[in-house]
């Protein structure tokens, strides 16, 4: 499936779900949120890296300090209820992040939340980035209380925008999750709240 963002979604805010043929359409009140379709390709898998590897990474995560999203769920430091992610560079490998993760459940719905919010630290921290389009696949299952790793690599810029391809694997290598992501450079000012 592939969700791509118009607007900001309101938290807390119930929005309207309405199906058309095989596309989805999300809306806040006259507002259209995001569509939902079926993806265009199957996204290609970034390759693995080891636990040590994304452990290391973690350590120059950027975000400890400044972080443009404080409560993001996937990788806010303000968030106590959050993922906990920290995506670092990975040495030897430009413009790729890897964080650890353990997951607390087997939802294959929190795996979006786990390939969207790396891809937006592949580039450092110039000025932040807002993802507008995710697809992904999920051809595994992750195993609850046990680390995985998720590996993000930029695939190409263009103008203000940013593909980057993530994937979740175990300490093993095995392939959990994949996604391509579209990443838009945010407006100067542009925080998030929530």
């Amino acid at each position: 499936m592939a969700v791509t963002l118009l607007a900001a979604p309101p938290l807390e805010t119930p929005m309207a779900v309405a199906a058309v043929g095989k596309r989805v359409s999300v809306r806040a009140g006259d507002t259209l949120v995001a569509t939902v379709s079926p993806a265009d390709r199957s996204p290609g898998a970034i390759p693995p890296v080891g636990l040590t590897t994304a452990q290391i990474a973690t350590r120059a995560f950027p975000g400890r300090t400044g972080h443009p999203f404080p409560n993001c769920f996937a990788c806010g430091p303000n968030r106590t209820d959050g993922l906990h992610l920290a995506p670092g560079p990975v040495p030897g490998r430009p413009h790729t992040v890897a964080s650890p993760w353990t997951p607390r459940t087997d939802d294959p719905d929190m795996l979006w939340c786990v390939l969207d919010c790396p891809g937006g630290w592949v580039e450092g921290r110039p000025a932040p980035l807002v993802l507008s389009r995710l697809s992904i696949v999920i051809p595994g299952r992750v195993e609850p209380g046990t680390p995985h790793v998720v590996v993000a690599e930029r695939l190409g810029v263009h103008g203000r925008t940013v593909s980057v391809g993530s994937s979740v694997h175990t300490p093993s290598g095995q392939l959990i999750a994949t996604a391509a992501a579209v990443w838009t450079a945010a407006p100067d000012g542009l925080r998030y709240s929530g």
